[in-house]
């Protein structure tokens, strides 16, 4: 064969070949990006300056989750209203400022677990604030969300209407 001719043949299986990856790595991020709006659906969540009530849908799995933040850094919450208190992963304690205090058991739904208290300065939730929030440090969370719990929730007002949760800040 002539070299000239194999060359060019080799380099356009070469340029297929990229082509081909190109479009599986395009392919992946489009599907990457679907999986994880549908998993978090509130992912960017605008809530209007002055607002009084935050509207959330649920995720796939059944779930609210909405960002949030914890003593100014940013979180992801699952509401939980089967939670006694905001239970927030271990590992994350440190980042936001969160000192571990006393030991105390916990039950959760893998059974009872050794978390430590403490107190959440500043919590955040749309236009929500609360202050000096009691919670504790689960070692046994391996992922980043954090459980927000009755401690929190029970100040608030609940209405869901097919996939869409409205909350609002319980009439006194």
């Amino acid at each position: 064969m002539d070299e000239p001719i194999a060359t060019q043949r080799r380099l356009g299986r070469g340029m297929i070949a990229l082509a081909w990856i190109a479009a599986l790595g395009v392919l992946w991020l489009f599907f990457e990006d679907s999986l994880e709006r549908r998993a978090h659906p509130n992912r960017d969540l605008q809530v209007a300056p002055g607002a009084s009530e935050l509207v959330l849908q649920r995720n796939r799995a059944g779930h609210y989750v909405a960002p949030g933040t914890i003593n100014g850094q940013p979180v992801v919450f699952l509401l939980d209203t089967g939670a006694t208190q905001v239970s927030v992963p271990a590992h994350l304690g440190a980042q936001l400022g969160l000192a571990p205090g006393a030991p105390m058991q916990v039950m959760t739904a893998n059974g009872a677990v050794t978390a430590r208290a403490t107190v959440i300065d500043e919590l955040g939730l749309g236009p929500f604030r609360a202050v000096r929030v009691r919670g504790h440090l689960n070692p046994g969370f391996r992922d980043d969300q954090v459980l927000l719990g009755m401690s929190v929730l029970k100040h608030l007002e609940f209405t869901q209407r097919g996939d869409t949760l409205i909350l609002r800040p319980q009439a006194r």
